[in-house]
């Protein structure tokens, strides 16, 4: 059953880097699988790592040091021979948008963000969105469906608040209208509760402007949505 709720866009923000995508040990894992891990890196500063591995990274072909961000981000589940092929496509596609598995789009977008650093703009420009939005009901019971799928229920509010020819729509009408809408958990990449109260709830949302770019201009909408069927544990 579908629930009608008022939404309104607080913040719609383009972004360009993940906020703490990079940590410490992230870069000295890095730096260590590029053979440069004799050093006391355990010492240095998360600055100094980053500049250390953006630099070190550059003294590669693009490709190649691509290859080394892929493998470290992935190589659990990517074999060597799609790591090469998508090391060698990266610098023309953006495969933060264009990659199949949409399971891999947050961590391209991570890739990307180095390596553009890293060589000065060789690599696409990530463009991805930070939005809060406001979402409310006179109905306390409403927002229980957030609580069952979060992210599908998050996603068919904002599908609703975007032209039926957007991407969003134009690629998963019949899954928003169904009962099974398990890609929104990779079309969005991060949600957070900031606020809640019987009549409104407030969450941060990152993904990427392929999905959500037709909200920018957006400010009020009324719209419904729904949870997705959740199976009953025996």
């Amino acid at each position: 059953m579908s629930t009608k709720f008022n939404v309104e866009i607080m913040q719609f923000q383009k972004i360009n880097r993940l906020t703490n995508e990079w940590n410490t040990n992230d870069y000295i894992m890095l730096l260590e699988s590029m053979g440069l891990g004799d050093d006391d890196l355990s010492t240095m500063s998360g600055t100094d790592l980053k500049e250390m591995c953006q630099m070190s990274l550059s003294d590669f072909e693009p490709e190649e040091a691509a290859k080394y961000v892929i493998t470290y981000l992935m190589h659990d589940e990517l074999t060597p021979g799609k790591i090469e092929q998508i090391s060698n496509e990266m610098i023309d596609d953006r495969l933060w948008e264009q990659f199949a598995d949409l399971s891999f789009h947050e961590r391209f977008f991570k890739a990307y963000g180095l390596l553009r650093e890293a060589f000065n703009g060789t690599f696409a420009k990530p463009t991805g969105i930070k939005m809060s939005i406001k979402i409310s009901s006179k109905h306390k019971d409403d927002f229980e469906i957030f609580e069952i799928s979060l992210k599908p229920a998050v996603t068919r509010l904002l599908a609703a608040g975007m032209e039926e020819n957007a991407i969003l729509n134009r690629l998963y009408d019949e899954k928003i209208a169904s009962d099974n809408f398990f890609e929104a958990e990779n079309i969005l990449w991060q949600i957070k509760e900031v606020s809640k109260s019987d009549s409104e709830v407030i969450y941060d949302i990152v993904s990427s402007e392929f999905w959500l770019e037709d909200l920018e201009d957006v400010e009020f909408y009324e719209a419904k949505t729904h949870a997705d069927h959740v199976e009953d544990e025996e």
